[in-house]
């Protein structure tokens, strides 16, 4: 299978950008942070609420591939910046939110999109420092976030938080055994928050996307009996795009979603998705 480097697979996305967007200014003058942004779902996510008038600060481990994005993104006439953030490092989340505040003034909405999965197979085979590694960037860094964003988050009169889950939270992948555990783990700690924080006007919700075509789930889906199996789940008979979820994480950062907090949203084709 021919694989796309990650500025030809961006320029790809920019090109055919100008077809699908968004005629709408929902989050005018709101200010997003969506961590993992510069490639696959966080990219199209970010791109999505600056398209509808959000200024976002894009991130991710790799200083190349913050710029690219935000080369990018600017380029189409999008109000971003990019910040290098390891989201499992103290300093680089503290660096981030202070970034953020000085750059743009403030934070309406937080997107927790990163996550990890280093290695596949059934969970009792998985060693304990794979565990911990998964559970550190899906989990922990999660939590630590949204801990951390809180008081730029009470700054506002309503912010938004959304955690990308996926469809494997409700029916775990045989390949990604704990990593869907630590998606089901976010559907709690989602639940939870949201209580928590519903008096404050500050709404938490989930995404929980399916198989989406992205670098990340190449494995569930670049051999044909990967790709069969995948399509025999699938009632819509096809994976999922970035965009898709994008649109939807907009909707849930909009004031469309005034009403909506602790929820989950399935973005998977049909696919089966309750406990």
């Amino acid at each position: 299978m021919l694989r796309l480097s990650l500025a030809q697979g961006l320029r790809t996305i920019a090109t055919t950008a100008t077809t699908t967007t968004p005629q709408c200014s929902r989050l005018q003058g709101k200010v997003a942070i969506v961590t993992a942004s510069t490639d696959g779902i966080g990219f199209s996510i970010a791109r999505r609420l600056a398209q509808e008038g959000a200024k976002v600060m894009i991130s991710s481990r790799k200083e190349k591939n913050v710029n690219q994005a935000v080369e990018i993104l600017t380029r189409e006439g999008l109000k971003v910046s990019g910040l290098v953030c390891h989201v499992g490092k103290a300093e680089d989340r503290a660096r981030l939110f202070l970034e953020t505040k000085a750059q743009f003034g403030g934070l309406d909405i937080l997107v927790s999109n990163a996550a990890a999965n280093p290695a596949v197979g059934p969970v009792l085979e998985c060693q304990e420092a794979v565990w911990d590694k998964i559970f550190d960037v899906n989990v922990k860094s999660t939590f630590m976030l949204m801990k951390e964003a809180l008081p730029l988050l009470r700054e506002r009169k309503s912010s938004s938080i959304i955690i990308v889950s996926s469809v494997a939270a409700y029916q775990p992948f045989n390949l990604l055994g704990v990593y869907s555990i630590t998606k089901t783990s976010l559907l709690a700690l989602c639940k939870t928050v949201a209580d928590d924080l519903a008096s404050e006007s500050i709404r938490v919700n989930c995404i929980a996307p399916g198989i989406i075509k992205t670098k990340f789930s190449t494995p569930l889906y670049e051999s044909e009996a990967a790709h069969d199996l995948a399509m025999s789940k699938i009632p819509l008979q096809r994976l999922g795009t970035t965009d898709e979820i994008a649109g939807i994480a907009a909707f849930l950062a909009s004031e469309d979603a005034s009403y909506i907090t602790g929820e989950t949203i399935v973005g998977a084709g049909g696919m089966l998705s309750r406990l």
